[in-house]
């Protein structure tokens, strides 16, 4: 594995079923995913400033309780998702099932640093709970800014914040990692800022 600066934060070649999950271990670890991460995701709902006919990508969208979100809470055009996990697709599939019929929502195989999708072709791209574990963190900031386009944001949220779940103080990453991030966006991207919500350290940048 690389070592250079933008490496992965976390290994993501670990045997760990948050990371890449797949079969029965799999399917166990979306369920509790749904659960622990759905606080949080309805906070970055309100962050991501979505107006009717905006397209928006979800970046790991795991068991698809977000994407869900997206698709309920406003008039966006579609809602895209990419995740890594064939077993994730399926289960947020099922999750998703009637905006997926309708069209509103698609849920594509890929990664951060490898989203399938042409230049400049969404207006917002969000990535909750997953940036530690994507393969080279600069790769996908880098491929994320292709893929939103100008004036478009996108939201960075990772366990942390004001007043972290005990899960959240186990894995919230460090200030140094929290400073790389910001700067790899920065190099990338013309606006960047970093908050701190209850539950949650956030990055919004403007392409």
């Amino acid at each position: 594995m690389a070592t250079h600066p933008s490496a992965a934060i976390f290994d993501p070649t670990a045997n760990n079923p948050f990371a890449q999950p797949r079969g029965l271990l799999g399917r166990i670890a979306g369920r509790i995913m749904l659960r622990i991460n759905s606080q949080q995701q309805q906070d970055v709902v309100g962050l991501v400033d979505v107006q009717s006919g905006d397209r928006v990508l979800e970046v790991g969208y795991g068991p698809g309780g977000l994407i869900r979100l997206l698709a309920e809470r406003n008039e966006a055009a579609s809602i895209i998702g990419v995740d890594p996990s064939p077993t994730m697709r399926d289960q947020a599939g099922r999750y998703n099932r009637a905006a997926v019929r309708t069209g509103k929502v698609r849920l594509d195989l890929g990664t951060a640093d490898r989203t399938g999708l042409p230049d400049a072709s969404v207006d917002h791209a969000v990535s909750v709970n997953n940036v530690a574990i994507w393969p080279d963190l600069d790769a996908g900031i880098r491929e994320l800014h292709r893929v939103v386009r100008p004036g478009g944001t996108f939201v960075i949220a990772w366990h942390g914040g004001t007043s972290p779940s005990r899960v959240g103080r186990r894995l919230r990453l460090s200030d140094d990692t929290l400073n790389r991030i910001e700067q790899t966006l920065r190099d990338h991207f013309s606006g960047v800022s970093r908050t701190q919500r209850t539950r949650l350290d956030v990055f919004t940048a403007t392409r």
